[in-house]
C-alpha cells in the first residue's frame, strides 16, 4: 500500500502533457498486447483498442472479453493500473479546471477576444455601467481592470477581471487592449485628492492611446481645470464628475418633470432613446429627413454635437453627416432596416 501510495503522488505531480503521453502509450501498447494474446477474440488492432477503453472506463459493455487465461489475467492488469491511470486523467482536469475558475476569481487570466469594452477603476458608476453596456448590448464582452484582488462580478460570464495597474503594458496587453471597442476610465475614488485621481486616469488614458490609439477613449475628469490635459494626450471623450448630477438636481427643481425627460435620454432601460441613422440618400436636406422621419414616429434632434438643425431645415445635408434620432428600439430597427 505504501508504495501504491508513493507511486501515486510521483504520478500527480508529473505535467498534464508527460500524463497525456503516458495514458496515449499505455492504451496503444495494452491494445496491441490485448490483440497479440486474442486475435481470434477481437479480429483486428481496433477491436481491442475499443475493448481496452471500455475497460479502463469500467462501462464494459461485454460485447468483447478475454476467454484465455493469458487474456484474463491481462484484464485484471488493466483493472488495476488502467482505472488507476484513467482516474489521474480525470482528477487533473478537474485540478485543471479549479484553477481555471480560481485564476478568473483573481484577476491572473488574460483576456482572448474582440471588440469588447474596457472599464478601469471598478466602483457603484462601473457597474452601473457594466448593467447599461449590457441593456444596450446583451452580447457584449466586458473586461473589469482594478487592483482589487478579487472579481467583482463573478457570477457573470460576459464580464472579465484582470486585476493589477491599468497603466501598465502589461496589464492593458492581458485585457486585449488592442482588440477592444471602446475604454472608458473610471475616477478612483479611494484617493483622497482629486488632482491625484485626475492624474492617475491620466496616466491610463496615456498608456491606453499610446498602444492602441485606434481605441475609443472616456474617461471621468474630476477637476474642469485638467481638460486641457486630457485633450492633449488625445482622449475622445470626458465626463466631468458629479458635473451632470449637479445640473439634472437644478433642473429639477427649478423645471418640474425636467429630469425625468432627461435621466430617460441617459439609460437604454426606460422609456426613448438617442440612437444614430444612417443618412438616407434620398435626403436632399435636414428638412427631408426631419419629416420622413417624424412620420417613422422619430425625432431628428442633431448632426453631430449640433442640435440646432430645426433652424437649418433647408439647408443641405452634408456628406459627413451623422444624425441623431429621439425614438424607441423597435422604431429604430425599423428605421436601421
Amino acid at each position: 500500500m505504501h508504495f501504491l501510495l508513493r507511486i501515486s503522488g510521483k504520478l500527480m505531480a508529473l505535467k498534464k502533457k508527460t500524463i497525456a503521453l503516458m495514458i496515449l502509450c499505455f492504451v496503444v501498447l495494452s491494445a496491441t498486447i490485448a490483440y497479440t494474446l486474442e486475435p481470434g477474440t477481437f479480429n483486428n488492432w481496433f477491436n481491442a483498442f475499443y475493448w481496452v477503453m471500455t475497460t479502463m472506463s469500467t462501462v464494459g459493455y461485454g460485447d468483447f472479453f478475454a476467454k484465455t487465461f493469458s487474456g484474463k489475467l491481462f484484464t485484471i492488469f488493466l483493472y488495476i493500473f488502467g482505472i488507476g491511470l484513467l482516474s489521474l486523467v480525470i482528477g487533473k482536469v478537474v485540478e485543471a479546471m479549479g484553477e481555471i475558475q480560481r485564476r478568473r476569481g483573481a484577476g491572473t487570466l488574460s483576456f482572448h477576444g474582440k471588440n469588447h469594452v474596457l472599464l478601469i477603476n471598478w466602483s457603484r458608476k462601473t457597474q452601473a455601467a457594466v448593467d447599461e453596456i449590457l441593456c444596450y448590448d446583451p452580447k457584449c464582452r466586458i473586461v473589469i481592470i482594478d487592483e482589487i484582488g478579487q472579481h467583482p462580478l463573478e457570477q457573470m460570464e460576459q464580464v472579465h477581471f484582470i486585476s493589477g495597474d491599468a497603466s501598465s503594458d502589461d496589464i492593458l496587453l492581458k485585457a486585449g487592449i488592442g482588440e477592444a471597442r471602446a475604454a472608458i476610465v473610471f475616477g478612483d475614488n479611494r484617493i483622497d485628492e482629486a488632482s491625484l485621481i485626475d492624474g492617475k486616469s491620466l496616466l491610463i488614458v496615456s498608456s491606453i492611446e499610446r498602444i492602441a490609439p485606434q481605441v475609443h477613449t472616456t474617461v471621468e475628469i474630476m477637476q474642469e481645470k485638467n481638460i486641457k490635459n486630457f485633450r492633449h494626450v488625445h482622449v475622445n471623450e470626458f465626463v466631468l464628475s458629479h458635473d451632470a448630477i449637479s445640473r439634472l438636481a437644478v433642473r429639477s427643481a427649478l423645471q418640474e418633470g425636467n429630469s425625468e425627460v432627461i435621466s430617460q435620454l441617459l439609460s437604454r432601460q426606460h422609456g426613448d432613446d438617442i440612437y444614430e441613422v444612417p443618412r438616407n440618400p434620398a435626403w436632399r436636406t435636414y428638412g427631408e429627413a426631419f419629416q420622413d422621419l417624424l412620420l417613422q414616429g422619430a425625432t431628428l434632434i442633431s448632426d453631430h454635437s449640433d442640435m440646432g438643425i430645426n433652424r437649418k431645415l433647408d439647408q443641405p445635408i452634408p456628406a459627413d453627416a451623422r444624425l441623431y434620432i429621439v425614438t424607441d428600439e423597435e422604431t429604430y430597427r425599423r428605421i436601421k432596416g
